[in-house]
């Protein structure tokens, strides 16, 4: 569970850090779209798991890419946050396969065969 103090942290940072991907950081992603979609805070404030989401991108490259610029990434958000915080965090990014994974759950629902109810079954339900 975490603390209000974690909650209100993790807010601050995913609101940067979607706009540092959106700003400064355009050369990295091009014109792929980066979301931050979940932003995770240790309780020492030292670590942030930062989970993206990539629309219109090659998401293993542009996941890769964003890989090998984490320090230029956080002196963005040392920019940005650094009169506000003590701590900037440790940054730690992980792809978010949420949107894939509720693409194929509904696809395989739709692929399902259910045949009709039939007569009987539906006068015994009422």
């Amino acid at each position: 569970m975490e603390s209000k103090r974690q909650q209100k942290h993790a807010k601050l940072l995913q609101k940067e850090i979607g706009e540092i991907f959106q700003k400064e950081a355009k050369h990295l992603v091009g014109k792929a779209m980066v979301t931050v979609t979940r932003v995770f805070v240790s309780p020492d404030l030292s670590v942030a798991k930062i989970y993206l989401s990539f629309l219109l991108a090659d998401t293993q490259a542009t996941y890769e890419l964003i890989q090998e610029h984490k320090k230029e990434i956080r002196h963005h958000l040392a920019k940005r946050i650094g009169k506000s915080v003590r701590i900037i965090p440790e940054l730690a990014f992980f792809p978010d396969d949420s949107a894939a994974y509720a693409q194929h759950m509904d696809q395989v629902i739709s692929n399902l065969d259910i045949p009709p109810a039939s007569e009987e079954d539906e006068e015994e339900d009422i």
